[in-house]
């Protein structure tokens, strides 16, 4: 399931108690990489778009501009996909 508004945009689906998306959020953030956050305790069908997406109940789930998407992904994994997008400057 594709949502239109995030095609162009990395999307986390994430929460501020689970400590992968504190880590991944962190990643993202240091490296300034663009993307829209939410909240899957303040936003009332996050949690059911997540698990659309990933066809499981386990977050972080980030979404890319290419329709793939990663869950629980290590740093390495991340900065590997952000390179391959050319999200980052090398």
């Amino acid at each position: 399931m594709t949502y239109a508004d995030d095609t162009q945009r990395i999307t986390m689906y994430g929460a501020e108690w689970c400590g992968d998306c504190r880590r991944s959020k962190r990643l993202l953030d240091g490296l300034g990489v663009d993307y829209e956050y939410i909240d899957l305790e303040a936003v009332a069908d996050g949690a059911d778009r997540a698990q659309a997406i990933s066809g499981r109940t386990n977050i972080p789930v980030i979404v890319f501009p290419d329709a793939s998407h990663q869950v629980e992904p290590s740093d390495a994994d991340l900065r590997a996909k952000l390179e391959e997008l050319g999200t980052l400057s090398r």
